[in-house]
């Protein structure tokens, strides 16, 4: 993801009638991604100003870097938040680092947490440490159907229709993910073809 903007703190909107509706991309495929994800949503719902509104379920997606790596589990969640977006971006990257998330420069790397902040409200940015939209949105699969599982009419600032940018983005090796309450934490199975429902927050 971005990096941070150096100097921004944690600030939060004069009220919380002014939190914005964003979006995080959740993605992790080392050290029990299933259970980083859960874990990771969990957090997302403690962050200062924000609730979890809802989230996708979670997919299988082959690694989009270098093939010699787990396949990724994937996710989308929604949140309503009053931090400004680089306060957020920042609080994401800290959720990454307590979760064992370490930066080697290899690029699309594993990685045991991978938040991604998609959306933020309807703003548009260009900004040495964040882009609104996310740059990646509009051709990641597994980034676009998760989100249209939680905002199937949602309109990406800058870029149209949700619905379009599917048409133009196959669904090549994502595959739903079935969890097992009675597994251990972390074991997960594909279930080809299973349908889509947002769960509500908490996971």
């Amino acid at each position: 993801m971005n990096a941070a903007h150096p100097t921004a703190p944690l600030t939060q909107s004069a009220s919380a009638s002014q939190a914005v509706i964003c979006y995080v991309g959740l993605g992790a495929n080392l050290d029990h991604p299933v259970a980083q994800l859960q874990r990771a949503l969990q957090a997302l719902d403690r962050l200062p100003g924000t609730r979890l509104r809802q989230h996708s379920q979670l997919y299988q997606n082959p690694p989009m870097g270098p093939i010699d790596q787990p396949d990724y589990v994937n996710a989308v969640a929604e949140l309503s938040s009053t931090l400004d977006p680089f306060a957020l971006l920042q609080a994401l990257q800290d959720l990454e680092q307590q979760q064992g998330r370490t930066r080697n420069g290899v690029r699309w790397g594993p990685r045991t947490l991978d938040l991604d902040l998609l959306l933020y409200g309807q703003q548009q940015m260009q900004h040495p440490q964040l882009t609104l939209p996310h740059p990646g949105l509009p051709m990641r699969a597994f980034v676009l159907y998760p989100l249209a599982e939680i905002a199937p009419t949602l309109n990406i600032p800058g870029l149209g229709s949700l619905t379009t940018l599917l048409a133009h983005c196959p669904a090549e090796g994502l595959q739903p993910v079935l969890t097992h309450p009675q597994q251990p934490c972390g074991v997960w199975q594909v279930q080809v073809g299973a349908s889509a429902a947002p769960r509500k927050a908490p996971l």
